[in-house]
């Protein structure tokens, strides 16, 4: 035994290309400041700190296995590809000498070779807020079990129009808040749904979503939109928390609290966000077997102005496995670009990514997004076993699948013709829908077909009551307030929308 510690302690330590031992000191503790500390530390969401020689050292096996499968840091985007800013993907060489590091035996090396230690700003990361707001209760998370999806409702009583520059969100128990959502609702459809159920929030995606003022993911600093960029905030709105929680081991109470920072002018070029497929790909087919290991969607928008793109996201739900965005510009004006690519999907780590440098798009430029999917049981992030078959729907076993790009048109005086094509692209949806019925001369027979489908004559056509073929468009389209069925008011807004329908209005 003697002998073998004496050749150990012998042994060649792996050193760095210039032929220096890698120690912690001088090689390590950089990545691990710049990299994991921001949440590894007291107070914020990571289970453990990472802050010294001492922490880190015994984490490090573990540390070495999540980086070197790049599970952490969080960072899905290919960025070999897209130049992003603040980009927390660890390089190939880094990743190599914490191997190294780790092998070696975690040598600790001269202190006097450390970096200083990172500073984080305490409190409100971009100053006091404009607008704060806290969940009126807060809500239990039990100390085990599988994740937690829940939206929260917080009421922002504006009376006037407001334009949004930035949000942070600060939650009470921030080990178990894995990412949230930033929505809106100025139907009133969310209060609605709120503590149904007899606990704060509610589940499901079924509320009337306006708007979305971003998200919170860990690791990922909160910024100000550059320049004079600001999203909508209509009066009237409602916020909205889409909350994903992972129970840390212990029951957490948390009650979350957002600070919105808001700007009073308008600004001079509206952030425009596309969405392909739209709708979250609510009419991109997506309709998967079961045992199916590679399904795709796929759809494409053509920019009919040139435009100046900022940031771009994801969103699908399990069963997604790759995401794709690219822009082919007009023929003779250059190679097609890479606008987004994440190759290992992970519903868990949704962000938004912003490219380093705004990017010109011209006229005529092609945006297509191409998203994968596995169905299979060789997929590990399968909610369901046996697989069976999964459509679109707002459930996390259900699935949705879109990127969005988000910007702003080039030339200002152009901002009328962008809209308008984005309008028609959302239109669309409701199109076919529209004709089938025109077609079917539905607005002269509605009377008589309602008081047919209804079969209970409560005045109400449920969810069961209507079409199969029409059934998921006629609620998409109608039912306002999320209950999956359509009321005296919604089948009027029906016979409405028949109205203009036949005078040739499809809108």
């Amino acid at each position: 035994m003697k002998a073998f510690f004496a050749l150990f302690l012998l042994a060649p330590l792996p050193v760095l290309a210039d032929g220096e031992p890698v120690t912690y000191h001088r090689d390590i503790a950089p990545i691990i400041y710049a990299h994991c500390t921001s949440c590894h530390r007291e107070g914020e969401s990571a289970p453990f700190p990472l802050t010294n020689y001492s922490e880190v050292s015994r984490k490090a096996r573990t540390i070495r296995r999540v980086t070197g499968d790049r599970y952490m840091p969080p960072w899905h985007a290919n960025s070999e590809v897209t130049e992003f800013l603040n980009v927390r993907r660890l390089t190939a060489e880094q990743i190599s000498r914490i191997d190294r590091w780790v092998s070696a035996g975690k040598p600790e090396g001269d202190p006097a070779d450390a970096p200083d230690a990172p500073v984080f700003t305490e409190g409100w990361q971009l100053g006091e807020p404009d607008l704060i707001v806290t969940m009126a209760e807060p809500y239990e998370v039990p100390a085990d079990g599988p994740d937690i999806y829940r939206n929260f409702v917080l009421p922002l009583d504006l009376a006037e129009d407001k334009w949004v520059k930035a949000v942070e969100l600060r939650p009470s128990a921030r080990g178990v808040v894995h990412h949230s959502l930033f929505h809106l609702d100025d139907s009133g459809t969310a209060r609605q749904l709120d503590g149904k159920d007899g606990k704060p929030g509610f589940s499901g995606m079924s509320f009337r979503r306006s708007g979305s003022i971003g998200t919170y993911v860990p690791g990922a600093s909160p910024r100000k939109l550059p320049g004079d960029l600001a999203r909508p905030l209509p009066r009237g709105s409602d916020l909205v928390l889409s909350t994903h929680f992972h129970p840390s081991g212990k029951p957490e109470l948390e009650r979350t609290t957002v600070g919105i920072y808001l700007t009073d002018t308008p600004p001079a070029r509206k952030l425009e966000e596309l969405q392909v497929p739209p709708a979250f790909g609510r009419k991109a087919g997506i309709d998967i077997p079961a045992g199916e290991a590679n399904f795709t969607i796929r759809d494409s928008f053509t920019l009919p102005v040139d435009v100046e793109a900022y940031s771009v996201s994801g969103h699908a739900h399990y069963l997604c496995t790759t995401m794709k965005m690219t822009a082919t510009p007009p023929e003779g004006q250059g190679p097609p670009r890479i606008l987004l690519e994440i190759p290992d999907w992970d519903l868990d780590w949704q962000d938004t990514y912003f490219f380093a440098e705004p990017l010109v798009l011209t006229a005529g430029t092609v945006i297509e997004s191409v998203i994968t999917y596995d169905n299979s049981r060789d997929n590990p992030e399968n909610p369901h076993n046996p697989p069976k078959r999964v459509k679109w729907g707002r459930e996390s076993t259900d699935e949705m699948g879109s990127i969005t790009l988000a910007g702003v048109v080039l030339h200002s005086d152009e901002q009328r013709e962008l809209r308008l094509s984005l309008q028609k692209q959302r239109t669309e949806l409701f199109a076919a829908l529209g004709r089938t019925l025109k077609d079917k001369k539905v607005l002269a027979r509605l009377p008589a077909i309602v008081k047919r489908l209804d079969r209970n004559d409560n005045g109400i056509l449920e969810e069961s009551e209507l079409p199969r073929r029409l059934r998921e468009a006629l609620l998409l389209r109608l039912d306002q307030d999320g209950d999956k069925s359509l009321d005296g008011s919604e089948i009027e807004r029906l016979e409405k929308w028949l109205a203009r329908i036949e005078t040739g209005d499809e809108s």
